[in-house]
């Protein structure tokens, strides 16, 4: 058993152990369920880690035209927005 020290703020952190085992990651949600004087968590979603190639083709243009990134200029673009 492991012991934390819970923050003023209410915070506490999750040993990495305990983590890596749950398989418990950023943007996980977990549950607190109250039962007589004893807390228990459970882990109620798990993000699916995702590569950059995942999101290929979500984003399409569809202004007339082939354009590339290379060609893409932000300084006009941020003058066309003023």
């Amino acid at each position: 058993m492991q012991t934390v020290t819970v923050s003023e703020q209410g915070q506490v952190i999750i040993p990495l152990d305990i983590r890596k085992q749950l398989g418990i990651t950023p943007g996980c949600q977990l549950s607190f369920i109250v039962e007589g004087s004893n807390l228990r968590v459970e882990v109620n979603q798990r993000i699916q880690s995702t590569k950059p190639e995942d999101g290929y083709g979500l984003l399409v243009c569809k202004l007339p035209g082939e354009r590339n990134l290379v060609e893409f200029d932000v300084a006009q673009a941020m003058r066309d927005v003023k």
